[in-house]
């Protein structure tokens, strides 16, 4: 599902790309989705490298493993547009010497498809919180150490905890 609502976003910016591939730039975020189960931090990345780990680190250091990371490189998405002639007679068109059947209602036919793909990997984790109550008290000292592709090529980032949601 959080894959889904990643390409929602992303694969509209990518279609503004030539010849149906893009290359977005690198996003990270992490939150508290809403709906989402309370004290679960979601990672989600477009990035050029596959997430393969991330850890909730503590002020005092100690690290929190994500409980799952999943990549799905390169995603595509295939665009298929309807159109429907539906309503309309050879006298709306201004053509009287077509005959009445050439045009039927409801007629119901398919555009070309295309098909926009990501030249990047989506990436997505779920990070449970050791102690929701630590966390709420301290959240802004907490950070998400981020490690993305396998060697020869990594990167390590950092970012900032998100801040957990308002207590219903």
């Amino acid at each position: 599902m959080r894959l889904a609502a990643c390409l929602a976003i992303v694969l509209p910016l990518a279609a503004c790309g030539g010849a149906g591939e893009s290359s977005p730039s690198e996003q990270v975020r992490a939150s508290f989705p809403a709906g989402g189960v309370v004290d679960v931090i979601a990672v989600d990345a477009v990035d050029r490298l596959p997430l393969k780990q991330a850890d909730l680190i503590a002020p005092d250091g100690h690290a929190t493993p994500a409980s799952s990371v999943a990549a799905n490189p390169a995603p595509a998405q295939n665009f298929s547009p309807q159109f429907t002639a539906g309503g309309y007679s050879s006298t709306d068109f201004g053509v009287s010497s077509i005959g009445s059947n050439a045009l039927s209602p409801g007629i119901i036919g398919t555009a070309p498809q295309s098909q926009t793909q990501l030249l990047a990997v989506v990436s997505t984790a779920s990070i449970t919180l050791p102690d929701p109550v630590a966390y709420r008290r301290n959240w802004q000292k907490y950070r998400i150490r981020l490690r993305f592709g396998d060697p020869p090529q990594t990167e390590t980032r950092e970012i900032a905890a998100p801040a957990p949601p308002a207590p219903s």
